[in-house]
């Protein structure tokens, strides 16, 4: 049997043992999208059906939507920290990606690395009913899981649930999704890429880490994006990165405490990159 190789993975489609009818229909459509095998799990357990497969990552259709299980354990969709963020900008406080992307009410944002999708969500409850919010993930498991959960995954309340059915997905590469797009078309263009240093303490990512792309931002990226982005372009990375500089931010912004910055170019403006 062939397997399709996303990131780090080889992966198959399958479902948990004794499937309901949706969840086994979610399976073969999502192995027809993905192109990847479908695997019929019977009674076969997670090691079993990798054995047999040649996999080392399962894509599981469930009751409750799609699973990634890489060697690094699950990955499934969680609003995370998301929901909180949200609860705290209800109250009037501030978030340091909506203040670093400059949001309000109606505008558009291409995420370029949708990942988990949670500063997505945010962006989408600032930007509201009247704003936009496209996620690009290069990975088409990570973007097959956060797609359906976006779609399915019923939030704390319904200005949660409403912020992620307003999110669009896309799998594609963030350039050449950037090149397909009219120039000026997103008012703020976002990148969260893997960091250069990871944070090692996230062991909750690392599930995430198995099966992204790990590729580094190209001076080419930041340049389509320039181009595209009618206000600004954001880049998040840790507080002491050296890619801000190298990728020419004039501008980091972030908690003094924080453990993550976000790089600021507001589209027009010339200058150094500020020290990190």
């Amino acid at each position: 049997m062939e397997q399709e190789q996303h990131g780090s993975c080889l992966a198959v489609v399958t479902t948990s043992r004794k499937p309901h009818a949706a969840a086994e229909a979610l399976a073969r459509e999502t192995a027809a999208r993905l192109s990847l095998p479908y695997v019929p799990r019977g009674t076969l357990s997670s090691e079993e059906v990798c054995a047999r497969s040649g996999a080392d990552c399962l894509l599981v259709a469930r009751a409750g939507g799609l699973r990634l299980e890489t060697p690094e354990g699950e990955l499934f969709f969680h609003p995370n920290m998301s929901h909180l963020r949200v609860k705290n900008l209800r109250k009037g406080q501030s978030d340091h990606l909506v203040e670093a992307m400059g949001l309000t009410r109606g505008m558009t944002v291409l995420d370029g690395t949708l990942g988990f999708g949670a500063d997505a969500i945010v962006a989408s409850f600032v930007t509201g009913e009247t704003g936009r919010v496209v996620g690009v993930e290069a990975s088409p498991l990570i973007e097959a899981v956060v797609h359906d959960g976006l779609a399915h995954f019923t939030g704390e309340n319904d200005v949660m649930t409403a912020a992620m059915r307003r999110i669009e997905t896309h799998c594609a590469d963030a350039l050449a999704f950037l090149r397909a797009q009219p120039a000026k078309s997103f008012d703020v263009v976002y990148f969260d890429p893997m960091f250069r240093h990871p944070l090692l303490a996230s062991e909750n990512l690392n599930p995430l880490r198995y099966a992204a792309d790990h590729r580094a931002a190209t001076p080419e990226l930041i340049a389509e994006a320039r181009r595209v982005a009618r206000h600004r372009v954001v880049m998040k990375e840790t507080s002491k990165s050296g890619e801000f500089a190298r990728l020419g931010f004039p501008e980091v912004v972030g908690g003094k405490y924080s453990p993550v910055h976000y790089g600021v170019l507001r589209v027009g403006e010339t200058g150094a990159a500020a020290p990190v």
